[in-house]
């Protein structure tokens, strides 16, 4: 492969399998170097700044968070993309996960280029459980960061939590080139609730991948639903909530978007 460094990925591989299969609620596991180094840095310094081509709505439990998955054809992004969804990288995730017959889906819903901005969040979720074209039962999210020099006070950490037990059970910087991948069912809460507190000229960015099958095991099997938030932040996570919400009504009745 042109960018993943799939010969360090199966150096990884049997490490990889047992830390997935050591997390509880749910199975994840966080990787670094997940592209060749040298490729890392041009996806890096060639990631564009969001635009009008970008997709910015704001949301409820949204704010300042903006989405790109169309590329030109044989653009890095295009290949980076092409990789990630490419049978190798199937069979790689089949392997590590036992999920078989996992399937890509090539038109990115919900996934691609994310950038998120200056006081930007996305609430603590499980997501939309089925592919909304094809049915498919959503199973699987990978997501490699791409942010140089991130610090803690800019917050963006990745959270998991264990709504069970309201407890949070993994809070991981972006970091460049860090991988996590993470099963999706209906207890693998994930979100970044706080804020962003970058300077004006710094954002949040990753890459993110979804895949599914056309089956899933009985006992996981729910009814059809979208993203369904939870607040862990009490009041404070209100007030934030309903100043987003008012913020995506503008929007909306100013035609934005």
């Amino acid at each position: 492969m042109e960018y993943i460094d799939f010969e360090y990925l199966q150096d990884k591989k049997e490490w990889l399998k047992r830390e997935w299969n050591s997390k509880r609620p749910f199975h994840y596991a966080v990787l670094e170097n997940f592209f060749k180094a040298e490729k890392s840095d041009e996806i890096h310094d060639n990631y564009p700044k969001p635009d009008v081509k970008w997709d910015g709505t704001t949301y409820i439990h949204q704010k300042n968070k903006f989405q790109k998955s169309v590329f030109e054809p044989n653009s890095l992004f295009d290949k980076v993309f092409k990789e990630l969804n490419s049978p190798q990288m199937l069979q790689y995730l089949e392997e590590v996960t036992s999920i078989k017959n996992i399937v890509a889906d090539e038109k990115l819903f919900g996934g691609g280029l994310h950038q998120s901005v200056k006081g930007a969040f996305l609430n603590v979720h499980v997501d939309y459980n089925i592919h909304p074209e094809t049915k498919f039962h959503r199973r699987l999210n990978l997501i490699v960061y791409m942010n140089k020099d991130w610090k803690d006070e800019y917050e963006g950490f990745l959270e998991l939590w264990d709504m069970k037990r309201k407890e949070r059970i993994e809070n991981i910087a972006p970091h460049i080139n860090r991988m996590v991948i993470f099963e999706t069912n209906e207890v693998s809460f994930h979100g970044h609730p706080h804020p962003l507190n970058t300077p004006d000229n710094i954002s949040r960015k990753s890459i993110a991948t979804y895949y599914y099958t056309k089956e899933r095991p009985v006992h996981e099997i729910a009814d059809e639903h979208n993203t369904i938030y939870v607040n862990t932040q009490g009041s404070k996570g209100k007030i934030k909530t309903f100043f987003s919400g008012v913020k995506a009504l503008k929007e909306r009745l100013l035609g934005k978007n």
